[in-house]
């Protein structure tokens, strides 16, 4: 294996990760700005109030990106493995 297919494989892995990872953080990071946006108009400043929200939002997008997230893995380590043999 050559640095540039080394490189390749980071590439990819990287990639993959962002594509896996995005919507979980894009989605829990909207939920938290919209919470505190609410406890800035209402004066409630406490900690444990976005965690219920960002769990339900993370679960939820498990449950519907899940299947697309695994199979977007598994691809990459398709291409991974046909590259070792």
């Amino acid at each position: 294996m050559t640095n540039g297919e080394a490189l390749d494989i980071m590439r990819g892995a990287i990639v993959v990760v962002m594509k896996i990872g995005g919507p979980i953080l894009l989605l829990s990071m909207v939920v938290g700005v919209f919470i505190s946006i609410i406890q800035a108009a209402t004066q409630i400043h406490e900690q444990t109030i976005t965690f219920v929200p960002k769990i339900l939002i993370l679960v939820v997008v498990c449950l519907i990106c899940g299947p697309w997230m695994l199979e977007t893995l598994q691809d990459f380590l398709y291409e991974v493995f046909k590259l070792m043999i």
